[in-house]
């Protein structure tokens, strides 16, 4: 907040039109005044400040009382001003503040009087010529970027339901990679890293910074695209697989502060918010699926017979990640959610389906060998009322997990599930999650008529079941480094592969038979290139394994007269001669249950220009 004070000699106004739709209603107490021996206060509210509200009220009036002491006013006039920041409050926190201001002051035994807010107003002043006649002073509030604070406890729970210590289980426990999410989560205690192979493998395959954007957001080159594609259809796939009916929506990404259930939602995220600023106020642009779900359903008309039904959207999020934080694929302040929000009828209901998505949860992250290790962060009422339940998401796990025990009342959610692996790096990255949300259906005014004919807010799953997409990407990247440190060599899935078969023919001479073979594969929707270049069949080859291209075939003379294709299986570094037809049925057997989305590539290599990212490899 920002306020010029003059003590006038005489000072005058008159509303004459509204400057913005929301104006104040003018009374006749406000629409008009005409003052003398008075301090007026010229205020401009900021963006945040009714996000402080005790503290920037309290530190005005204090002001204005020394003032008005020293200058020996008879009254105070609080005058809105929009003209002393560029970083300007919506018109629904201007107000609030304002008449704020107004109320304490005059709590305060002070006579005082506020201009309306919203009107374009004429006035005249007469300023004293005193040194304290002209004073400017700024009040900054942190607001939305506030960070919270919160106090916590941790304990270890054991799949028996036995309760430890973090610091005993560090010196008795069998469990290493819990120990290693203890010692970051609980004793904030860096953990040795080295180079993260992750981002240049991700680099190789287009996954890059956008230089031309804010720092955090990506691009997606061809190779790239297509893992993202591949990656968001089979999220689909998975939520529909969990047997609770799902509706797939679209929305916007950006909601105006000023209706209250987006602001007191937002509020909840603190420094992690993104704000745009528009002529309709300041909008921000939503962390998840969360806002545009919670708006849309409002409006549907649910029965109890319903429930539980599960919405699904992939959502572009932003978050506000601090620049040292910040790696590709993995902490991003774009990224994309696939996030899905099941309407349960109670906290009860919520548990047990929630016990669903926790086994798929497992199921999907075991598909890419990988194990979770999970923080439980609770709430103490939901600690001490759901300890039974707590146990049993524990011993789903099957391994003992990390509990953050929180107050009650703090977060919308009274339990949420950080699902993390152990990268490559040796330290903690969260993929995927669920929480089970208790506060923003009556937030949002998300209603269900119950058995009994009344109205009831229904609890809330939120999910991302594989994590976000480039999270999950991530992980996939992270186990294919694994592998490499393991001496094995690194691999993507078949089905995630952006090309998942290139054909080398050894010599422009066997180039006919290459693209016979080449149609085939594409007439099965099989992703496939002909590197129809002419280069040694060693440099070919070499590069093929550099974008880790899961089955290579290469054709020769033997290929030729045979009418077969002699292929190299990258996983198990296997060499086999098939037929095209074997080959094929042997592709789409290891794909069948994902996705198949089509490449984003020239099918020959010579078409294909250098590309920044493959030009590097």
């Amino acid at each position: 907040m920002r306020t010029l004070l003059i003590h006038a000699r005489k000072f005058e106004y008159r509303a004459l039109e509204k400057a913005i739709e929301s104006a104040e209603p003018l009374e006749p107490s406000n629409a008009s005044g005409r003052f003398s021996n008075v301090l007026v206060v010229f205020v401009t509210i900021e963006k945040g400040d009714g996000g402080a509200l005790k503290e920037i009220v309290g530190n005005f009036v204090d002001d204005v009382l020394k003032v008005l002491t020293s200058v020996k006013a008879d009254h105070v006039v609080i005058y809105p001003y929009a003209h002393l920041s560029r970083n300007l409050a919506d018109a629904e926190e201007s107000l609030l503040v304002l008449k704020e201001l107004e109320s304490e002051l005059a709590a305060r035994g002070v006579g005082v009087s506020r201009a309306p807010f919203g009107w374009y107003k004429e006035f005249s002043l007469e300023c004293f010529g005193h040194p304290l006649s002209e004073l400017s002073r700024e009040f900054r509030a942190e607001g939305l970027r506030k960070v919270r604070t919160v106090e916590r406890r941790y304990v270890v729970l054991l799949p028996t339901g036995e309760v430890l210590d973090p610091e005993a289980y560090l010196e008795k426990g069998d469990d290493d990679e819990l120990k290693i999410l203890i010692t970051k989560e609980v004793f904030k205690k860096e953990l040795p890293g080295g180079e993260p192979e992750v981002t240049e493998a991700c680099n190789k395959f287009g996954f890059e910074w956008e230089p031309m954007s804010d720092a955090g957001h990506m691009r997606y080159g061809p190779h790239a695209t297509v893992m993202v594609e591949a990656v968001s259809s089979y999220a689909w796939e998975v939520v529909r697989s969990l047997g609770i009916p799902v509706f797939k929506v679209k929305g916007t990404n950006m909601f105006n502060m000023r209706f209250r259930p987006i602001k007191e939602h937002a509020e909840l995220f603190g420094d992690r918010l993104y704000e745009v600023e528009t002529d309709r106020g300041v909008h921000v642009l939503r962390y998840a699926a969360c806002h545009q779900q919670f708006a849309m359903v409002k409006d549907w008309i649910i029965s109890y017979k319903d429930l539980p039904f599960g919405v699904f959207e992939l959502a572009d999020s932003y978050r506000y990640e601090q620049p040292g934080e910040l790696q590709i694929c993995f902490r991003l302040r774009k990224f994309t959610m696939p996030d899905l929000h099941i309407f349960a009828k109670d906290v009860s209901e919520a548990v047990e389906l929630s016990k669903i998505v926790q086994r798929k949860i497992h199921e999907e992250i075991a598909k890419l060998g990988r194990r979770y290790v999970a923080l439980y962060n609770v709430t103490e009422d939901f600690y001490r009322d759901h300890f039974k339940d707590l146990a049993e998401f524990v011993n789903g796990d099957g391994r003992a997990a990390l509990v953050s025990i929180l107050p009650s009342g703090i977060y919308y959610w009274v339990v949420n599930v950080e699902y993390i692996i152990i990268d490559s790096l040796g330290k903690p990255a969260e993929i995927a999650t669920f929480q089970i949300d208790i506060g923003n259906a009556e937030r949002f005014g998300i209603k269900y008529v119950a058995e009994d004919g009344s109205e009831r807010y229904p609890a809330i799953i939120h999910t991302a079941i594989i994590g976000s997409i480039e999270r999950y990407i991530y992980a996939v990247i992270d186990t294919a480094i694994a592998r490499k440190r393991r001496g094995l060599a690194p691999t993507l899935p078949t089905w995630l592969a952006p090309i998942q078969v290139r054909i080398i023919p050894v010599s422009q001479k066997y180039l006919n038979y290459a693209e016979e073979i080449l149609k085939e594969l594409i007439n099965a929707k099989i992703r496939v290139d002909l590197d129809d270049r002419d280069l040694s069949l060693a440099k070919k080859i070499r590069e093929a394994g550099i974008e880790w291209i899961p089955y290579c075939v290469v054709i020769g003379e033997r290929e030729y007269s045979t009418k077969t294709v002699n292929v190299r299986i990258r996983e198990g570094n296997i060499q086999k001669v098939m037929s095209v037809k074997e080959l094929i049925e042997l592709i789409e057997k290891e794909i069948s249950q994902y996705p198949q989305v089509p490449q984003a590539t020239p099918h020959y290599l010579s078409r294909r220009p250098a590309l920044n990212y493959l030009s590097k490899l």
